[in-house]
């Protein structure tokens, strides 16, 4: 358990967040933390989707289950976080 930085690309949105999250967060949770600074700010809320998670730039998703700790996700890489069908 060990505070995590990461940069937010919110989906919509035009600043790039820095987000501190855990080891332990799932990538619901932390796409949850990203969103909290997105969505509702400058983001509208997209009722009915769902968040995952990516590295920027690729096109698979993070399962949504699988914890921050256990991927090969860096300290201060820039993850994009978009909206998605449930």
């Amino acid at each position: 358990m060990a505070l995590f930085p990461v940069i937010s690309n919110f989906q919509y949105d035009f600043v790039l967040q820095l987000v501190a999250v855990d080891t332990e967060n799932s990538m619901d949770e932390v796409a949850a933390a990203a969103a909290h600074h997105s969505v509702g700010r400058r983001v509208a809320p997209q009722p009915g989707k769902v968040l995952r998670v990516r590295r920027q730039g690729s096109d698979h998703f993070y399962p949504r289950d699988a914890r921050l700790g256990d991927t090969d996700i860096k300290p201060m890489e820039s993850l994009e976080f978009i909206f998605c069908d449930a």
